[in-house]
């Protein structure tokens, strides 16, 4: 799977199960937690009116919400996740970030966490991401590093994603559309004590060939190491 292949992509959110797969291997983590930070950029930013795209099942939309009292519109092309973000009472739609259906500079906020490397035509959905902002406006952007998660990734061998946006090349992309970019790493470590993750790790990246794992011993320790970009208009 090419992981911003629109089909691969569908396929991948057409329900919540592959994500939760992923999800779980951060249940014994070490470190910062990055969805802290994100939450963080955007609340230090006491924004009115939030937009977020690929926001998945709507968690941080509906914390933003609740929590910062501002009006959050979310996206998602999963209908699935947009009906689990409607079901949190989340103001969600079916939408493309690369064709945003909203006005030049309507939000004070945008947000794009660990989705940008599913997108096809990464420069033209951030162009779309500045063109929705308000001037001094900001995006917050969360993406992991090319070492993130090496040690798991290496027993998913030729299963595992590329990748495409991450923490080393965000900069350049995202400069070619905003004038400022912040970058805050929450890196640390996880610890995997069961073969029932590792292989719902593996399974969840749907990879026609074969896969053969290599001998490996639990506990598992596998390094994290995950990006939030602030990037002003």
């Amino acid at each position: 799977m090419k992981i911003n292949d629109p089909a691969a992509v569908a396929r991948q959110y057409a329900n919540e199960a592959n994500l939760e797969a992923r999800r779980s291997l951060y249940a014994n983590a070490e470190g910062p937690d990055p969805r802290e930070l994100a939450f963080d950029a955007i609340a230090e930013f006491d924004p009115r009116r939030v937009l977020e795209v690929g926001g998945g099942p709507g968690e941080l939309a509906w914390r933003l919400c609740t929590e910062l009292n501002c009006e959050v519109i979310m996206l998602d092309i999963s209908e699935r996740m947009v009906e689990l973000a409607r079901g949190r009472g989340v103001d969600a739609h079916v939408g493309d970030v690369q064709e945003l259906p909203f006005e030049d500079a309507s939000f004070d906020c945008a947000v794009a966490a660990w989705m940008l490397f599913h997108v096809p035509e990464v420069d033209r959905a951030i162009a779309e991401l500045a063109r929705v902002l308000r001037p001094g406006g900001r995006l917050v952007a969360v993406t992991n590093a090319s070492h993130h998660l090496e040690e798991l990734r290496a027993l998913a061998g030729t299963a595992a994603w590329e990748r495409t946006f991450t923490r080393e090349n965000a900069p350049e992309i995202l400069g070619r559309h905003f004038p400022y970019v912040e970058r805050r790493d929450a890196d640390g470590w996880v610890t995997i004590e069961d073969e029932q993750t590792i292989f719902g790790f593996i399974s969840s990246l749907d990879s026609d060939a074969p896969i053969e794992v290599p001998p490996y011993e639990l506990p598992l320790r596998s390094r994290r190491a995950t990006s939030i970009f602030i990037a002003t208009k």
